[in-house]
C-alpha cells in the first residue's frame, strides 16, 4: 500500500511539472509568435506536453495496477493469517475440551474412591466395635472360669500360677539338663578324639626337657677364708659389690657358700658371674669389683640380646623388635614354679605352631603369640600391674598385632579368645604347664590349694563329700541322690567350676566330676 501511495504521488508530480513546462513554453511562444522557430518550438512543446501527459497517464495506470496488486497480496496474507489463527484456536479449544473431559473423569474416580474409603472406614469401625464387644465377653468368661476354678481347686489364681511356673521351670531344667548332657557327651567324644590326636601329634613332633633350669642364686667358695676377703676391711668390699650390682649378698654360717638375693634375675646373674670371677682371680677390692661388674654387665647385655635372637631363630620367626628380643633374653633368667619362662615360651610357640598346622590355621601368628604370651614377666618387677598388663603395654609399644595382645590376656582368661590361633596358644600354655615335671610347688601352698578345692566342693547343698585327686588337677564330688537330680548335677558341675575360677589361682586346668549314685540293697534269707 505504501508503494502505491508513493507511485501515485510521483505521477501527480510529473504531470504538474509537464504543465509548468508547457505554460512556460506557451508564454515564451506567445511573445515570439512572429518567428518560425518559435512556432516550431511551440509545436515541439505541444508534442512534449502531450507525450508527458500520455506517460503520466500510463504511469498513473501502472501505479494504480501495482497498488491494487499490492493490496490484493496484503489481503491474501491477512486472510491466510486469519485462517491459521482460527485453526490454532480451534485446536486449542479441542484440547481444552479433551482435558476438561479427562479431569471430569478423574474427579468422578476420586469421588468414587472417597466414597469407597468412607464405606470401608464405617465397616472397620463396626468390626472394631464388634471385636471390643467380643473381647469384653471373652474377658468376662475368663474371669468366670477363673472364679469357678478357684472355687473347685481351693486356691487363688496367683497361687496356681506360682505352682505352674515352678513345675514348668523344673520340667525345663530337666529337659535342658538332658539336652545339655547329650550335646556335651557328643561334643566331648568327638572333641576328645580330635584333641588327643592333635595334641599327641604336637607332643611327638616336639620334645623338651621335663625339668627346666632354675636360676642359681648360690656361689660356691673354695674355702671359708674367702668369705672374709669378700667382706673386706670394715665391709667395704661387700658394700661395693652390692652397690655395683644392686643385689644383696648374704654370708652366713653355711660352709663355703654365699647367697645372692634380688628381685631382678638379670642383676642377680650379673652379681653371680662377677663374684665367681673375683673369687677365681683372687683380687678383691672396690676398684677391681667395679671393673669386673661393668665388664660382666656389658657381656650380659650382649648375651641377653643373643639369647633372644636365638630363641626367635629356634622358633622360626622374624621381624621382631630388638627391644622385644632383649626382653625374651631376660626371660632366660626368670622362673615360674621353678619352670624356666623362656623355655616355657618356646615350648608354647612350638606346640601352638604344630597344632595350627594340623588345623590349617596361621602358623606364624600362632608361634608369635605363643612366644610372646609371657613377655610381661621380663619386666613385671619394674612396672606396676600384672605381667599381663605389662606384656600388653610392651607389645603395643613395639607395634605387635591385636591378636598377640589378645593372646597375652586370654591365656589367663582376662579376655575371650578372638581367633583360633589364640585358642591354640591358651591350650599350648596349659599343656606346657601341666605336663609332668614342668613345674614344682612348695609343699605348704600345694596342701592349702588341695584343701581349698575340697572346701569349695563341700560348700554346695546336696554334696556329701569332695575329694581332690591327681595333684589337684581333678576333684570328684559325691552328691546325695535324693537331694540332687541328674539334671541338677550338670548345673552343679558348672557352678563348682565357676567358683573355683573365681576364688583360686592355679596353673593349667582343674577337672570337676560330679558323681550321683543310687544303690538298692536287700538280703535274701
Amino acid at each position: 500500500m505504501l508503494t502505491a501511495f508513493f507511485g501515485s504521488l510521483i505521477g501527480w508530480i510529473l504531470a504538474l511539472a509537464a504543465l509548468v513546462v508547457g505554460a512556460l513554453i506557451g508564454f515564451f511562444l506567445r511573445r515570439t509568435s512572429d518567428r518560425p522557430i518559435v512556432r516550431a518550438a511551440k509545436d515541439q512543446a505541444q508534442k512534449l506536453l502531450e507525450e508527458a501527459q500520455r506517460e503520466a497517464e500510463s504511469l498513473k495506470k501502472a501505479m494504480r495496477l501495482e497498488s491494487k496488486e499490492e493490496a490484493l497480496r496484503a489481503r491474501g496474507e491477512l486472510e491466510r493469517e486469519n485462517l491459521e489463527r482460527k485453526q490454532e484456536l480451534h485446536n486449542l479449544e479441542r484440547r481444552l475440551l479433551q482435558r476438561e473431559e479427562h479431569l471430569d473423569k478423574k474427579s468422578e474416580g476420586a469421588d468414587q474412591k472417597v466414597r469407597e474409603i468412607e464405606e470401608q472406614g464405617r465397616r472397620s469401625l463396626d468390626i472394631e466395635h464388634a471385636a471390643k464387644e467380643k473381647l469384653k465377653e471373652s474377658e468376662e468368661m475368663v474371669k468366670e472360669w477363673i472364679r469357678r476354678l478357684e472355687r473347685i481347686s481351693g486356691m487363688t489364681s496367683a497361687e496356681a500360677r506360682k505352682i505352674l511356673v515352678t513345675q514348668m521351670t523344673e520340667d525345663a531344667r530337666r529337659e535342658a539338663g538332658g539336652l545339655v548332657r547329650r550335646i556335651e557327651e557328643e561334643a566331648r567324644e568327638k572333641g576328645e578324639q580330635e584333641a588327643k590326636r592333635i595334641i599327641g601329634t604336637a607332643i611327638q613332633r616336639y620334645a623338651a626337657d621335663h625339668v627346666a633350669e632354675t636360676t642359681v642364686s648360690v656361689v660356691e667358695l673354695p674355702n671359708d677364708e674367702m668369705k672374709g676377703r669378700i667382706i673386706g676391711r670394715e665391709g667395704r668390699n661387700i658394700r661395693a659389690l652390692e652397690m655395683a650390682t644392686g643385689v644383696d649378698l648374704i654370708i652366713d654360717d653355711t660352709p663355703q657358700a654365699v647367697f645372692l638375693s634380688g628381685f631382678d634375675p638379670v642383676k642377680r646373674e650379673v652379681a653371680r658371674q662377677a663374684l665367681v670371677r673375683l673369687v677365681t682371680d683372687g683380687r678383691i677390692h672396690p676398684g677391681r669389683i667395679e671393673e669386673v661388674v661393668e665388664k660382666v654387665k656389658k657381656e650380659m647385655d650382649k648375651h641377653v640380646l643373643e639369647t633372644g635372637e636365638q630363641a626367635v631363630f629356634d622358633v622360626g620367626l622374624e621381624g621382631i623388635h630388638p627391644e622385644i628380643l632383649r626382653l625374651l633374653g631376660r626371660l632366660h633368667y626368670r622362673t615360674s614354679y621353678s619352670q624356666n619362662v623362656l623355655l616355657h615360651s618356646k615350648e608354647v610357640a612350638h606346640l601352638s605352631g604344630l597344632m595350627a598346622a594340623e588345623l590349617g590355621a596361621d602358623i606364624k601368628l600362632a608361634k608369635r603369640a605363643g612366644l610372646l604370651h609371657d613377655i610381661g614377666k621380663a619386666a613385671d618387677h619394674e612396672a606396676e600391674g600384672s605381667h599381663i598388663q605389662v606384656g600388653q603395654d610392651l607389645c603395643r609399644r613395639y607395634n605387635e598385632g591385636p591378636l598377640v595382645l589378645n593372646a597375652i590376656a586370654a591365656h589367663h582368661e582376662e579376655e575371650e579368645p578372638k581367633s583360633l590361633e589364640v585358642v591354640l596358644v591358651c591350650a599350648a600354655d596349659a599343656l606346657s604347664a601341666a605336663r609332668p615335671g614342668a613345674r614344682r610347688e612348695i609343699l605348704e601352698s600345694y596342701i592349702k590349694r588341695l584343701e581349698k578345692l575340697e572346701e569349695i566342693g563341700d560348700s554346695f547343698p546336696g554334696v556329701e563329700k569332695t575329694y581332690a585327686i591327681q595333684a589337684g588337677r581333678e576333684i570328684r564330688v559325691i552328691v546325695e541322690p535324693g537331694a540332687v537330680s541328674e539334671a541338677e548335677a550338670i548345673f552343679l558341675t558348672k557352678d563348682i567350676a565357676r567358683k573355683i575360677e573365681e576364688e583360686l589361682t592355679y596353673p593349667g586346668e582343674i577337672k570337676v566330676t560330679v558323681i550321683r549314685e543310687t544303690r538298692t540293697i536287700d538280703h535274701a534269707h
